[in-house]
C-alpha cells in the first residue's frame, strides 16, 4: 500500500507538442520512451505520432509549425531526405548525411534541421567499447539513417569506409560527399561483401519484414566483426541473431534510438539524461 504510484501524464492547456512524423506509424517507438521519461521527471509534453505520407508531407510540416505550443518535430521514414529542403537552416551533420530527423522553429520563426542518428548509433558503438579510430566499416543502405551514420563514423575518426545501396547513384553521391567532407577516409562504392570490415551496419529496412532476405552474404562475415542494426520493429533482427550465430559483437536498433534521445531533448531545450534513464523508464512493446 505504500508503493509510490507511478505518475500519469496530464494533457492540458499548458502542454507541449512534439510531432512524431512519419509512414507507417506502426514501428514507432519514440512515444514509448520520451512519453515516460517526461512523465517521470514531471515535464508537461508530449511525443505524438502523425502518420503522413510522402505526397502530403511539406503540407503536414508547414501546418504542424502553425501551432503555437509546438516545440518541433521527430522525424522519420519516409521523409528524412525531403525535409531537409524544406528547412530554413539546417546544421553542417545535415549537410554531409543529407538527411534530417529532428527540427524546431527558431525564435525568428525560421525551421532549424539538425541529425541525431549518426551520433546515437556511434555513442552506441563506444559505449560497448569498439575502436573506431583506424577502423574499416561497411555501410549497407544509403538513405537518411545509412548517410548520417556514415557521416558520424566519419567524423568518428574510421580509416576506411565502404558504402552500398541497390541504387548505385545513391551511394555514389554519398560517398562524393564524404570524400568532400572527410578526406582522410578511404571511401569505396559498389561492393557489400562484408569479409573484412571491422564493423558491418545494416542501413536498410530489411528486417521489418519476417521474410526479407538478409542484407549481405553471411558466409563472408568474421566472426570478429561487429554487427549494427537500425531495424526497431523487432529487438533481435534475423541479421543480428545470424551475426551472434557466427559469433560477432551486436548492437541492436533501439540501442541507436536510446542514445540519439539525449542530444534530441538539448535541441528542443528538455533537461537531458542519459540512455540507462530512459531504459528504465521506458514502455517499450514489438
Amino acid at each position: 500500500m505504500n508503493a509510490r504510484l507511478p505518475k500519469t501524464m496530464l494533457i492540458n492547456g499548458h502542454t507541449q507538442l512534439i510531432a512524431h512524423l512519419g509512414w507507417p506509424t506502426h514501428s514507432f517507438k519514440a512515444p514509448m520512451i520520451y512519453n515516460p521519461y517526461f512523465e517521470s521527471i514531471g515535464v508537461n509534453a508530449i511525443v505524438v505520432p502523425m502518420g503522413c505520407k510522402a505526397e502530403n508531407f511539406a503540407a503536414v510540416l508547414r501546418s504542424v509549425f502553425a501551432l503555437e505550443n509546438i516545440r518541433g518535430a521527430l522525424v522519420t521514414m519516409p521523409h528524412k531526405v525531403s525535409v531537409v529542403d524544406l528547412c530554413d537552416e539546417v546544421t553542417p551533420v545535415v549537410k554531409v548525411a543529407g538527411s534530417c530527423n529532428a527540427v524546431k522553429r527558431l525564435p525568428d520563426g525560421r525551421l532549424l534541421g539538425d541529425m541525431f542518428d549518426g551520433e546515437g548509433f556511434v555513442r552506441g558503438l563506444r559505449r560497448k567499447g569498439l575502436q573506431l579510430r583506424g577502423a574499416r566499416a561497411l555501410v549497407v543502405g544509403s538513405g537518411g539513417v545509412g548517410s548520417a551514420i556514415a557521416a558520424s563514423l566519419a567524423g568518428a575518426g574510421i580509416a576506411a569506409l565502404a558504402v552500398y545501396d541497390v541504387q548505385a547513384e545513391v551511394a555514389e553521391a554519398l560517398a562524393g560527399r564524404l570524400r568532400t567532407h572527410y578526406p582522410a577516409v578511404a571511401v569505396a562504392t559498389g561492393s557489400k561483401d562484408p569479409a573484412g570490415f571491422d564493423l558491418v551496419v545494416n542501413a536498410t529496412p530489411l528486417g521489418m519484414n519476417a521474410d526479407d532476405p538478409l542484407p549481405v552474404d553471411m558466409d563472408r562475415l568474421d566472426a570478429r566483426s561487429f554487427v549494427g542494426e537500425v531495424v526497431m520493429k523487432t529487438e533481435m533482427t534475423a541479421f543480428l541473431a545470424a551475426a551472434k550465430a557466427r559469433g560477432c559483437r551486436v548492437q541492436v536498433g533501439t540501442d541507436m534510438l536510446f542514445e540519439m534521445i539525449p542530444p534530441y531533448l538539448e535541441f528542443f531545450g528538455f533537461p537531458t539524461t542519459t540512455a540507462e534513464t530512459l531504459r528504465a523508464v521506458a514502455r517499450l512493446e514489438y
